[in-house]
């Protein structure tokens, strides 16, 4: 009876097969390494202070330079002389600086504030001090059109500034240490121009902006993905679409041509080969062209459903080698552990919704501005990681329970014929081999996560500079694209029938070719538990 191809398959073709990724695997990371530049860019904007004219009618614009370029001060002293009220005193900022230009390639913009403040023993920063800040953000594709508004809002930041030297009087003008804070999020770049109108309205009846300290200058931190980065990571997601939807029609085709139907562990294969099919299609190639602000929040959808389907495979491709008494083949039987999955990626998906999904409307919008929010998002958060805890503690008792369970059965193996003893002893080995690969490929994400959070992005090797931060992402993505590939075709169906093929040794040693071979996939017996009789029935014989 024909099993799955790693069954089937002689040692010498699987280790073909392994070098051929590793080789692939190799490639992924160099790409992004030596190819591609830095995933993102920071660049540090240092808002201008402009004056209002109190006679302008209707909103206007205030640009930091050029022909049209607004009335500027250096600072609040200058402001104080002039008699100029800090009703009347706009932050503005252009996107990029002079001289240059966006680029559809940039793909988002992100945007931190942060304060600079200084110390004035008359004017202290009170305890949960919050800035009110009418928010305006403007676009434009040349230099000579006017500005069209694109979002305007008022929002809400508490400050969070620490003071390290001693609150006397000879520290004053000293700044305070104050933490970034979240500013904007744009999903596309589909403007050449954009600008940023900041105004810190100050109401002493209402208690706006009251008791924030003396605010000196504005900065924002403008972070985009690099054009270079985002043409690599399209072109290595228009490789492999195809290669994983290839693979996925063979093996489906291979499944349906069994006279038998497909198993879960099959269909929960081919899903994940539909999930890593739906990351791989280079939609984003539109958003070059097309201003599709919800991509991030798209991205974020595709990449949790491919997580989860992972995650759950996993669980079933561990309780299927069980080989216990429990009647397996059904995806009912895995709700408790499949649960806390589904839960804790409806908790993200929602956090993500509160989060992007406002943003599409104001991009100024952040759950963290808020206290409430903030309490909302850390409970999605908090929650989410108690069931990856949780996740992670059953897997790992579910692999030990596997590995015990094949290991017990290897005490019949020496009552079989030779032919016999090493095939099995081949399939124990091929599926350990299997679980530890699967364990190396979720701690090299753990690993290269923690180098790309801890490295300066980049190392000098010989006379090459290798980007850690874009090897992090071309090859994790590519080591998850060969994992699932590698999974659809080592478990299709084989056509060779090892029965068939051992028949003669078989009769040699006084067993019949009847005799159903063992199987660590479940690709072909109803019950686990059939397997132990096959290994008994073999030992009597």
């Amino acid at each position: 009876m024909a099993g799955a191809i790693i069954e089937n398959m002689s040692t010498k073709k699987l280790v073909i097969v392994g070098v051929i990724l590793l080789l692939f695997q190799a490639f992924f990371f160099m790409v992004g390494g030596l190819i591609a530049p830095s995933p993102t860019t920071a660049i540090d904007y240092l808002a201008t202070k402009c004056v209002e004219n109190a006679k302008t009618k209707g909103p206007s614009w205030f640009m930091p330079w050029g022909p049209d370029q607004c009335n500027k001060i250096k600072d609040f002293d200058e402001a104080t002389a002039k008699r100029i009220e800090a009703n009347n005193i706009v932050f503005a900022v252009h996107i990029p600086f002079a001289n240059q230009e966006m680029s559809p390639w940039f793909q988002f913009i992100l945007m931190i504030l942060q304060f600079e403040i200084a110390f004035q023993t008359q004017n202290p920063i009170d305890k949960d001090a919050l800035v009110t800040m009418d928010l305006r953000l403007a676009y434009r594709d040349d230099l000579l059109s006017e500005w069209t508004e694109m979002a305007r809002s008022t929002e809400h930041r508490k400050l969070k500034c620490n003071f390290t030297k001693s609150m006397t009087p000879e520290n004053n003008g000293r700044y305070y240490d104050c933490d970034l804070l979240p500013f904007m999020e744009v999903g596309s770049v589909s403007h050449k121009y954009y600008l940023v109108n900041i105004r810190l309205p100050v109401s002493e009846r209402k208690k706006v902006n009251i008791g924030i300290g003396e605010i000196k200058d504005i900065r924002l931190v403008g972070i985009h993905q690099n054009g270079g980065f985002t043409k690599v990571w399209f072109a290595m997601k228009t490789f492999l679409t195809p290669s994983i939807l290839i693979i996925m029609i063979w093996y489906w085709k291979r499944i349906t041509q069994m006279t038998r139907p497909p198993v879960l562990l099959e269909k929960i294969i081919f899903a994940l080969g539909i999930s890593m099919t739906f990351i791989n299609i280079p939609v984003e190639w539109f958003s070059v062209g097309f201003d599709w602000t919800w991509m991030l929040l798209f991205g974020d959808i595709r990449q949790g459903i491919f997580y989860a389907m992972l995650l759950s495979f996993w669980i079933v491709f561990c309780g299927e080698h069980l080989m216990d008494q429990t009647e397996r083949n059904r995806i009912s039987v895995y709700w408790k552990q499949v649960g806390p999955i589904v839960f804790g990626s409806f908790c993200l998906f929602i956090f993500d919704m509160c989060e992007r999904g406002v943003q599409l409307k104001n991009p100024f919008f952040s759950i963290w501005a808020s206290d409430v929010g903030t309490e909302l998002a850390m409970a999605f958060i908090v929650v989410a990681g108690i069931c990856a805890c949780l996740y992670f503690l059953l897997l790992c008792f579910m692999v030990y329970q596997v590995f015990r369970n094949v290991s017990g059965k290897r005490s019949s193996l020496p009552a079989m014929t030779k032919a016999r003893r090493l095939h099995y002893e081949g399939l124990i080995f091929r599926f350990k081999f299997l679980m530890l690969v699967t364990l190396a490929c979720a701690a090299m994400t753990v690993i290269f996560f923690i180098i790309s959070q801890v490295n300066e992005g980049h190392w000098q090797w010989g006379g090459h500079t290798v980007q850690v931060n874009s090897a992090f992402f071309t090859g994790i993505y590519g080591m998850w694209n060969l994992y699932v590939f590698a999974l659809m075709f080592l478990y299709a169906p084989s056509h060779k029938r090892y029965g068939d093929e051992q028949s003669s040794v078989d009769d040699q040693g006084g067993n019949t070719s009847e005799d159903t071979q063992l199987t660590t996939t479940i690709t072909h017996v109803d019950r686990p538990t059939e397997l132990y009789k096959m290994i008994g029935k073999q030992a009597q014989e």
